[in-house]
């Protein structure tokens, strides 16, 4: 099971959001907006969270999900080759999206971040329409 790591809290994590990928502004937005923030205290080799990335980029792209940062992500995970990686996520009050965060070994440093939207654009847009 995972644990919540006390660093780096919640406040350095906001911090750390810079402009690494696309989806930094927005993961910052919903850690202000009430979201909860977990950091695994595991590292984890950067082959293993690489290939799930790439993997949920070609699912995201084939289930037509809105993404944030995930290319971008998939470039950067690929420079750190041979290294241990810390993951953490960052979960939208709402639950409209999920952020995963990639950090550094020592979980100081903030790699790359990407969003997934949990709502398919098809039924966002079938809402929309019916407002």
């Amino acid at each position: 099971m995972a644990t919540e790591d006390a660093h780096p809290s919640q406040p350095d994590i906001a911090a750390m959001l810079t402009d690494q990928t696309r989806a930094c502004k927005a993961a910052r937005d919903a850690i202000t907006a009430g979201g909860e923030v977990v950091v695994w205290d595991r590292e984890v080799p950067q082959w293993m969270v690489a290939g799930i990335a790439a993997t949920r980029l070609r699912w995201s792209l084939k289930k037509s999900l809105r993404t944030l940062g995930l290319d971008e992500t998939v470039e950067i995970l690929a420079q750190h080759r041979d290294e241990q990686l810390r993951t953490g996520i960052i979960d939208a009050a709402d639950r409209s999206w999920l952020f995963t965060l990639y950090f550094n070994a020592t979980g100081t440093e903030l790699l790359a971040c990407s969003g997934v939207k949990r709502t398919p654009p098809s039924q966002e847009d079938g809402q929309k329409l019916q407002l």
